[in-house]
């Protein structure tokens, strides 16, 4: 059992810390502050390759691993947590589009996503089914060579500013077993978006609702086959939760970091509270955590590239249990600061929010013990 980093791992993980050194540090709190959605920077990540990480090279992705995957994700989000986040949900869509598309597809659409010249979004939630995926409502009915659809879909990252939408819909009954994906794009007629929603984090990227109002999408854009969509979103999500993960041990570090800069300077009682055994046995949990986090992360991403038949829960309890502890390594390093912690001036309060959504999204916590119990009991 080996725990090194080959040399070329190295090389990608130094590549992406230093990008988010110089590109995403230096901007976060202001982009957090003006809620600006750095595209711009996100090209010229784009540009190192950070945009097409484990698509295919016929289009100009990576072809790279989901362990190198996760190494780029937690560096970029020790920079920035919720660009990272939303890297990682392009990545995820455009992954699906590739692997998933037809030739025809993937040629429109992949070159485009990989360079980020096309935003990419992925829409499964709606309003009503929350955490119960397999119940959406959102309908394609075909009509010629065209999908009509009619629903909406919640908490949608980058809508409104997003060219392309890969959307989880019901073409048949009820059940897993009747939904499809579509690649919609933006412009198309009977899409549209509700107001910017007013999030407590990730305020660096935009979230909306898209709506479907008789919107006619070509059957051409169907991923896949009909009746596989929920199987092509659960796979999606199985890397998707991985990189959230691996995104919260970038927050956690840097939260973490912070905190021991600041107990060896921070004098109380005449000396460094750092200097306090207390103290010192809060910040080696921490750092316990933190690896313990990372290695569940990285297990999950091994698991997916060697497509192990557990992957699903690997990847489900890798994203539970590191998404959990980082939030509370974060959540920790802001008390170490007291009343400090609490301002702008510090990171740690912009850390705590951004990373306690990472326990809800690609599937809430609870529904990753769902998925983890039931495998169990399937031996």
């Amino acid at each position: 059992m080996d725990f090194a980093l080959t040399d070329d791992q190295r090389a990608i993980q130094a590549a992406a810390r230093a990008f988010a050194e110089a590109e995403l540090a230096p901007h976060s709190a202001r982009w957090d502050e003006d809620k600006h959605f750095p595209v711009e920077v996100m090209k010229q990540a784009a540009e190192m390759g950070f945009c097409g990480i484990y698509t295919g090279e016929e289009h100009g992705g990576m072809a790279l691993g989901r362990v190198e995957a996760a190494l780029i994700f937690e560096e970029l989000s020790r920079g920035d947590v919720a660009t990272a986040a939303f890297i990682s949900i392009h990545n995820m869509a455009t992954w699906m589009i590739d692997r998933f598309g037809s030739d025809d597809l993937r040629g429109r659409f992949v070159p485009s996503l990989v360079g980020m010249e096309k935003i990419a979004s992925y829409c499964l939630t709606e309003p009503g089914s929350g955490s119960d995926a397999a119940a959406l409502r959102t309908t394609a009915v075909r009509d010629g060579d065209h999908y009509v659809l009619n629903g909406s879909k919640a908490f949608i990252s980058g809508a409104g500013t997003s060219d392309v939408y890969v959307v989880m819909v019901r073409t048949g009954g009820e059940g897993p077993k009747g939904v499809s994906a579509v690649v919609v794009e933006a412009g198309t007629p009977g899409l549209s978006f509700g107001a910017q929603e007013r999030k407590m984090g990730w305020n660096a990227q935009p979230t909306a609702i898209v709506q479907f109002d008789d919107c006619r999408v070509p059957v051409a854009n169907l991923l896949g086959e009909e009746g596989a969509g929920f199987r092509y979103a659960m796979a999606g999500l199985d890397g998707g939760r991985l990189n959230i993960a691996a995104c919260s041990l970038g927050g956690a570090r840097l939260a973490l970091e912070t905190a021991q800069d600041y107990v060896a300077t921070r004098k109380q009682f005449g000396r460094p509270i750092g200097e306090f055994q207390a103290l010192q046995f809060r910040l080696a949990d921490m750092a316990t955590d933190l690896e313990a986090a990372r290695l569940m992360v990285l297990r999950g991403a091994w698991a997916i590239d060697a497509d192990h038949p557990e992957k699903t829960k690997w990847c489900a309890m890798a994203k539970r249990m590191a998404t959990d502890a980082c939030f509370q390594i974060a959540d920790e390093a802001l008390q170490l600061h007291g009343g400090y912690g609490y301002l702008k001036d510090y990171p740690l309060e912009r850390i705590v929010r951004d990373l306690r959504v990472h326990r809800i999204l690609e599937g809430t916590n609870e529904i990753m013990r769902v998925i983890v119990a039931r495998e169990m009991a399937r031996g």
